[in-house]
């Protein structure tokens, strides 16, 4: 990895936004769930927190909104070293190529998901959840909470029932999961609400960035002070994200960008730089990938400017 003795995080992203915002993107944001419709789409913010803890900003960077897919690497670090391999038999870690709520895939895979950050891969580790914990989703939010350095990581009630109304999809894969003997819970609705639960999980850019800045730092993070994953476990997941994290475009991001990170349909992505920082951004308006048409290229301008890399 190339070295720099310093850089002016501030004036990268305070360039990268301005340029951004110059190039009049254009998009669409997520309409299959209602709820996020209504969000505007000239929100746009930028967070980076290095590895001392430094915090940078742009935009809207304080304003809350849904994390969506994002989630799914918390509640994937949550089981991470509990399941240990029983975990990789029931789920796969290859990149999918096909969209992230694909079914016929699973047809053809004999309902192992190709990895867990596709909703079939999800649910599974949602499932893993439920079996773990009495109170699934106290444990979720409680744990986001800790990571982010606060407590107040809301859930957005209106984008959860919004959700719950159009889940007929993930119902559809759940009991494709059931029939194959992959989800052990028989309350197949209380999978679907836990699931739907941690993404409609609302954070902003600064909390979304904290709460990824222990794959930044092997696997410690700084704000609830203790040691979330071992090192070989942190790079495991990051090796995860940069091949799994964001669809069918998982390539294409790596390609361009090279940073591990997962997006959401709420237009938000975290990534991180081992040893460095890790970034938030938040722009609501998505590619025909279901990715931030903004974030993405935020992220490809910042990781051009600064003097290191992944590689």
């Amino acid at each position: 990895m190339k070295q720099s003795k310093s850089v002016d995080y501030q004036a990268i992203i305070d360039e990268v936004y301005a340029e951004v915002k110059s190039l009049d993107l254009q998009g669409k944001v997520a309409d299959y769930i209602p709820e996020l419709a209504k969000v505007s789409s000239e929100k746009y913010g930028i967070c980076l927190v290095d590895n001392q803890g430094n915090t940078f900003t742009a935009g809207d960077a304080e304003e809350p909104f849904s994390i969506q897919s994002i989630s799914k690497v918390f509640t994937l670090t949550m089981v991470f070293h509990a399941f240990k391999s029983k975990l990789w038999h029931r789920v796969n870690v290859e990149p999918s190529g096909n969209p992230f709520n694909s079914i016929a895939q699973l047809e053809y895979e004999n309902g192992i998901p190709r990895n867990p950050f596709m909703n079939a891969g999800a649910l599974v580790i949602t499932d893993a959840l439920i079996s773990k914990f009495e109170n699934a989703k106290e444990k979720i939010a409680t744990f986001i909470s800790d990571i982010a350095g606060c407590t107040n990581i809301q859930i957005n009630g209106e984008v959860l029932m919004s959700e719950m109304d159009h889940a007929s999809r993930n119902r559809a894969v759940a009991y494709f999961l059931k029939a194959h003997q992959n989800i052990e819970n028989e309350n197949i609705e209380n999978l679907i609400q836990t699931y739907i639960y941690h993404c409609s999980m609302e954070m902003n850019c600064v909390d979304l960035a904290r709460s990824f800045s222990f794959f930044a730092d092997q696997g410690y993070s700084r704000y609830c002070d203790r040691q979330i994953l071992t090192p070989s476990q942190t790079k495991r997941l990051n090796a995860l994200m940069l091949t799994c994290g964001f669809y069918d475009e998982s390539g294409e991001f790596a390609f361009r960008v090279g940073l591990p990170g997962k997006s959401g349909v709420g237009g938000g992505i975290a990534a991180v730089l081992p040893g460095k920082f890790s970034i938030a951004v938040w722009s609501p308006e998505l590619n025909t990938k279901g990715n931030s048409l903004r974030g993405i290229k935020t992220l490809e301008l910042i990781t051009d400017k600064i003097s290191f890399s992944l590689f």
